[in-house]
């Protein structure tokens, strides 16, 4: 498949183009990262990247929580798995 090197966007509103400019200066990105990451999320085209990122942000506590159900769910309380 032969992927364009560029896209060219016609006629966006002044209002779209600002709220573009705001969302790139709080990101810290240039426009057209901005644009781009816009579009991927919109269009799921890297949604395996997206699922897996929520499994490396965990904060300390909730992987704490998670070892502690982990534990629960290895107890045996049948002799017969203890032997």
């Amino acid at each position: 498949m032969n992927v364009p090197k560029q896209i060219t966007l016609r006629g966006p509103s002044a209002e779209l183009v600002r709220r573009l400019r705001d969302a790139a200066d709080l990101a810290g990105e240039s426009m057209n990262s901005t644009i781009l990451r816009l579009l991927e999320e919109a269009v799921g085209a890297e949604p395996r990247r997206l699922r897996l990122a929520r499994y490396a942000t965990w904060t300390e506590e909730e992987g704490v929580a998670f070892d502690a159900s982990l534990r629960e769910l290895r107890v045996a309380d049948d002799p017969a798995w203890t032997s």
